[in-house]
């Protein structure tokens, strides 16, 4: 449910990504051509993760602080190939909130790789694509730990939109944006969307991918973009009732 298909839905994810562990298959289009990224990049991307890990929890721990509720930060775990989790097991080209281990885990040169894309498409840096997936598994942790889970996958997604919005909107605060962070956030989003499935003409298929999908649903592109302005206009309180 709190996977990276939040970010990149597998109907765009084609392009190799070559790390300093091998290839990740995975991209967007456009562009179609290799993106290759270095062991310096790797290192680069998490320490970035690192940074904005630390404004995450601080912020959250400050939010929490404000109702009265006490946020438990998760710790952050990168990783490389498969790994198991206390998930279950947690497949490349990822990130996920465990909340079993409270958790976040992300491939780091999957997510460095995304970074790149960014970089290479806007003329700039593409950290922010990087920070909104921390950010957006965090917005999990946040909305979990708040009593908030859904049944509805959309729902639960949305919220982590959301609550990635509104921590981008205290970095505003914060004076940590950069030129080119709010873009690259939105770019990111643009890609986001699930995939309008093709009808086969066979009903009983059909109904099978309409019902997957409402499962694991994330939202259109229009919706995610929407749902991380929510958060970036109104801040936590546009996205959880506990913060109103």
């Amino acid at each position: 449910m709190n996977k990276l298909k939040f970010w990149f839905a597998a109907a765009v994810l084609a392009m190799p990504i070559a790390g300093a562990r091998g290839a990740v298959p995975t991209g967007t289009t456009p562009p179609d051509r290799p993106v290759r990224v270095t062991a310096q990049e790797v290192e680069n991307t998490n320490k970035k993760v690192a940074g904005a890990y630390s404004a995450l929890v601080a912020m959250w721990n400050n939010e929490f602080k404000r109702i009265g509720e006490r946020f438990t930060a998760p710790r952050i775990m990168r990783y490389e190939s498969a790994v198991m989790t206390a998930c279950g097991v947690l497949r490349p080209e990822n990130a996920e909130y465990c909340p079993n281990a409270n958790a976040v885990f992300y491939d780091d040169v999957f997510v460095t790789g995304l970074t790149k894309l960014a970089a290479d498409e806007l003329g700039t840096d593409g950290d922010m694509v990087a920070v909104g997936v921390i950010a957006h598994e965090m917005g999990h942790a946040v909305a979990m730990q708040l009593g908030y889970r859904s049944r509805n996958s959309y729902e639960n997604e949305s919220t982590a939109d959301c609550l990635a919005g509104a921590f981008t909107r205290q970095a505003q605060k914060d004076g940590s944006i950069e030129p080119g962070d709010i873009d690259e956030a939105f770019y990111g989003m643009s890609l986001a969307g699930d995939p309008t499935p093709e009808a086969t003409g066979n009903v009983r298929y059909d109904r099978m991918i309409q019902a997957r999908l409402a499962r694991e649903s994330h939202g259109t592109k229009e919706q995610r973009m929407q749902n991380f302005r929510n958060g970036l206009d109104g801040g936590p309180e546009a996205c959880l009732e506990a913060f109103r």
